[in-house]
């Protein structure tokens, strides 16, 4: 094993064990952040960076539910118009825009071209009207809707069966084009830029108010070591477990959860074009033929459920092919040797206490709801999506003030990317060292781009690696899109404890690559060996263990294994606890 390796393990074990013997020395903090999901990620990252005192604790890997499931889109929520829900859907165009202009290398504009079947409630003119209202609400900044004949579909995506089509039209909205678990996670990472102390797999396993602080109950899940932090504020951003917080602090609110299953399946990309196909599924809702890479992620089901760790099940596998192959011209159908990956996970949807169960939860909206209780410091977020985070952010900031902690920096901007300067001077530096001619012949974009919008200023650190060692510019992980370098600097700044974590949520490997192509890859040791060290052999065999190859098929942890035609799966599938480990970088911080 090369002595970096052993190097970096140990730097990667400082980070996470001094982020918990600060989180365990007894001072007290402004505010602790229970879930490191998209709301608890941008509460820290926006409360951090306007001064105050910030833990984050997340009982699992950060982005490890919700935030890792979603269906990668930024979009401003056009189906809630149907409902008459202006107010919303201006909103989340606002947000849209606001990340599309200060995320432009990770959140861009796509296309969604939209498919009407005869006999659907809407005649295909009404829509596309209602597509222009959308726009406008948007305050024009996207491209305009069109309305093409379906002639003209027939030519420009000739994989869409236009036979039962009345008509299409085409609008714009955004995607992430990195995977959601990763966008969660540099927000993770700038909350601890700022001085935010964070860590995974720390499980709270106890509140309680004493004057004027919250005594909270804190256990690591690698060591077994239990302490108590003191903290003025607490919020609550565990995303479907908020319920089971709320009532572990005996916190009674105005909002509470339910729960809804989404799916989706991974395939081989079925058009070479970069946009949305989007239809209505038999039951009327939309339902996206998404692009990711040289894949295509299609989905999502939506089924009611009291699991906050559902599983994926045959039903919902021949409900998302059944729908895909009415909808697509292909020369063969998809079927289930077709899938290289799955996801499923819950939408944690935000209903009045006063609700009844038997609401309808598919009229329901992805609307943030965040209760408060001002004189005992205590916040719970409900709901949310990651168009909205940013407001998610501002919000919890202004709440905390109101409880009498000090924001001392209130104009500072703690979310976008690095200044022009910055970005110029990452590539003219990788102009001058020709990085783009390592740019892997399989590739769907030049190395350069990748790397500054996947780590925006770290990436310049990563230009040195290279310089020093060309070899660090060379594909590790066969049929992936990550170099040595990048691996390495997973190892040092990603608080990686698993292999799972690195595969899934900092990276989408597992989600593009099949199981059993990422088991036989040459590269994968080698990488193991550098992000774990002397435990490499341990975390491989761990990862294979809890997530065997089934039928080639990877699937997330927790939806427990593809089940076989004709069977279905054992909703009872558990989560098991996951050990931390963390890394930190050497490379200089510099001052966006």
């Amino acid at each position: 094993m090369a002595p970096y390796c052993l190097e970096m393990r140990s730097k990667a074990m400082q980070l996470r064990q001094s982020n918990i013997e600060k989180l365990a020395d007894g001072e007290v903090y402004d505010t602790l952040i229970i879930g490191g999901g998209i709301n608890g990620a941008v509460s820290a990252a926006a409360l951090a960076g306007r001064g105050v005192k910030v833990g984050l604790v997340e009982q699992g890997d950060f982005a490890g539910m919700t935030s890792m499931w979603s269906s990668n889109l930024i979009w401003g929520g056009i189906k809630y118009m149907e409902s008459r829900d202006f107010k919303l859907v201006r909103e989340l165009c606002v947000s849209r825009n606001h990340l599309i202009k200060h995320y432009p290398s990770t959140v861009q504009e796509i296309r969604f071209l939209t498919t009407i079947t005869k006999g659907f409630r809407w005649h295909p003119l009404m829509l596309w009207a209602g597509t222009w209202i959308y726009w406008l609400f948007g305050n024009c900044f996207t491209r305009p809707p069109r309305l093409p004949s379906l002639s003209t579909v027939n030519s420009e995506e000739p994989v869409i069966n236009t036979a039962p089509a009345t008509g299409c039209f085409e609008y714009s909205d955004a995607f992430l084009h990195d995977n959601d678990a990763r966008f969660v996670w540099n927000f993770v990472r700038t909350a601890m830029n700022s001085g935010c102390v964070a860590a995974n797999y720390v499980e709270a396993t106890g509140f309680e108010r004493q004057g004027e602080l919250w005594h909270v109950g804190l256990k690591d899940a690698m060591s077994g070591h239990e302490w108590t932090l003191k903290t003025k504020t607490l919020v609550n951003a565990c995303g479907p477990l908020a319920d089971r917080t709320n009532a572990l602090a005996g916190k009674v609110t105005e909002h509470r959860h339910v729960l809804s299953k989404g799916i989706h399946l991974i395939v081989d990309r079925i058009t070479p074009h970069t946009r949305v196909l989007a239809f209505f599924d038999e039951d009327g809702r939309l339902f996206f033929a998404i692009p990711m890479g040289n894949r295509t992620c299609i989905g999502t089901t939506d089924t009611r459920t009291e699991d906050p760790h559902a599983a994926i099940n045959d039903d919902d596998i021949k409900f998302v092919l059944d729908n895909i192959n009415a909808r697509l011209s292909l020369d063969k159908p998809l079927d289930r040797d077709d899938i290289i990956a799955s996801r499923c996970g819950v939408r944690p949807l935000a209903v009045q206490n006063s609700s009844g169960n038997d609401r309808d939860f598919l009229q329901l909206s992805r609307k943030h709801e965040i209760d408060t209780d001002i004189d005992q410091g205590f916040i719970s977020i409900f709901g949310g999506k990651l168009t909205d985070c940013i407001n998610v952010g501002e919000e919890i900031t202004e709440l905390v003030s109101r409880m009498g902690i000090d924001i001392r920096f209130r104009d500072y901007r703690w979310y976008g990317e690095p200044v022009d300067a910055v970005r110029d001077e990452f590539f003219h530096q990788a102009s001058l060292m020709k990085l783009d001619d390592h740019t892997d012949p399989g590739a769907s974009e030049p190395l350069s781009i990748r790397l500054w919008r996947r780590y925006a200023a770290y990436a310049i650190g990563i230009l040195e690696n290279i310089r020093e060692d060309p070899r660090q510019a060379e594909i590790l992980i066969e049929g992936t899109e990550y170099i040595r370098a990048e691996v390495r600097q997973a190892a040092r700044r990603e608080m990686i404890t698993k292999l799972e974590d690195f595969l899934r949520r900092r990276s989408k490997i597992s989600l593009v690559s099949r199981q059993q192509t990422i088991q036989q890859s040459a590269g994968l040791m080698e990488a193991c060996e550098i992000l774990f060290g002397d435990e490499a052999q341990m975390r491989f065999d761990e990862y294979f263990r809890e997530h065997p190859v089934t039928n080639g098929i990877a699937r997330d942890p927790g939806a427990g294994p593809l089940p076989a035609r004709g069977a279905t799966n054992d909703p009872a599938s558990e989560h098991e606890a996951q050990p931390p480990q963390s890394k930190e970088g050497d490379f200089e911080t510099l001052n966006w």
